[in-house]
């Protein structure tokens, strides 16, 4: 195994939001693990900057052929170097394909709980946000959500233009497998709605299984489809600010490229090179992360299981984020500031991510084995010593 994941560099004083946001408590919030990026982005980054000029730049050609070549490696999926639109982020993107679909007063049904910018993005561009939340049960004493499709079936109205959603999913961790991907295509496509498919966590499937892209379902769903994709989350370059959109509809397309115009700039040089190097010769270091991910994510579930009473935990087999319910844990108000106050603990407050969030917290085990082990005792003692 890589020293350096149980061995991350110290982020404290580096303008880490991660780090700053909440002064001294130890940070297992957002969606930004501890872990130094692979070398071969390093090396790629150092050679951009010895060259000393940081004019405007374009998407390089082998970039793109890189994408392509990946798609049709992973998943089988036939792109063409037109469909591919670069951002400079996913959550611009959410905001894009808002802005893009529909007209202003129209309405945009997203699946709660989920990451909060698809809550707000409607509302920034003028549409009108209606939720639905998933399913929820108990699986041997853990969380364990699913789709509702009759939840899903009665929120659409004539207005409903846009379903947003998120796979694999942020904060429940699940990699939606292909008959609920299918029961929710004959949805989409019954009530003909374009979907927008958030997959920037595609990469980072625990379990050894293989994600599906919503757009490769079907031809008839590539052509209601806008993919987001990005290496931020898989190789921990989010700062740098590189993602894509794949719309195989050239209609669409139009649509959504004129919803950027003078609005959304250019990729950064810097964030191509990282992009290109990571997708090119990062699979080794990915290959040593999802393993280490996977540990971290079978401790926490065990230690929650055993020492922390009255919380539940899902148990993802996707991403580097855990979702817990604290509502019966015996917390007096509000989790995210109990554990912050008393355990001197920094989660993402369950309020944030909509309806179904409320009492929950969200915790990044994307850190090493020794912050995570200290993190939960920080917990553990915190409940015992609630009056």
């Amino acid at each position: 195994m890589h020293d350096d994941f149980d061995q991350p560099p110290l982020r404290c004083g580096t303008d880490s939001l991660k780090w700053q946001r909440y002064g001294s408590a130890l940070p297992l919030w957002v969606a930004d693990m501890d872990f130094t990026a692979p070398q071969a982005v390093l090396d790629a980054l150092h050679e951009r900057v010895a060259h000393g000029v940081f004019g405007y730049g374009a998407p390089p050609d082998d970039l793109t052929t890189t994408l392509i070549e990946r798609l049709a490696n992973l998943y089988n999926w036939q792109v063409d170097p037109e469909q591919i639109v670069y951002l400079p982020g996913l959550v611009c993107g959410l905001n894009v394909v808002c802005r893009a679909v529909g007209s202003p007063g129209d309405e945009v049904l997203v699946q709660t709980p989920v990451y909060p910018p698809f809550l707000t993005a409607p509302g920034n561009q003028d549409r009108r946000l209606f939720t639905t939340e998933l399913s929820t049960e108990h699986r041997d004493g853990q969380l364990y959500y699913r789709f509702d499709d009759a939840r899903i079936a009665a929120e659409i109205g004539s207005r409903t233009q846009l379903f947003i959603l998120c796979h694999p999913h942020n904060p429940i961790g699940r990699e939606f497998d292909l008959e609920e991907l299918k029961r929710l295509a004959n949805l989409c496509e019954h009530f003909d709605l374009v979907v927008c498919s958030d997959e920037i966590h595609c990469d980072l499937l625990l379990n050894g299984q293989r994600h599906i892209p919503f757009a490769t379902l079907s031809p008839e769903i590539a052509q209601r489809c806008i993919t987001l994709m990005a290496p931020s989350k898989t190789f921990n370059i989010a700062g740098l600010g590189a993602s894509f959109a794949i719309i195989q509809n050239p209609a669409l397309r139009r649509r959504f490229k004129q919803a950027m115009q003078g609005i959304v700039p250019d990729v950064n040089i810097l964030a191509l090179q990282a992009t290109l190097a990571a997708y090119r010769h990062g699979g080794d270091w990915l290959r040593e992360l999802l393993p280490y991910l996977a540990a971290n994510r079978d401790y926490l579930v065990d230690y929650i299981a055993r020492q922390l009473p009255g919380v539940l935990t899902t148990a993802p087999d996707a991403t580097y984020l855990a979702w817990l319910d604290c509502r019966n844990a015996g917390i007096p108000g509000n989790p995210h500031e109990f554990f912050l106050k008393q355990a001197g603990v920094a989660l993402n407050d369950g309020a944030a991510f909509g309806p179904g969030g409320t009492g929950f917290v969200r915790l990044n085990f994307g850190c090493s084995r020794a912050m995570l082990t200290e993190g939960l005792e920080r917990m553990r003692q915190a409940l015992c010593e609630r009056g």
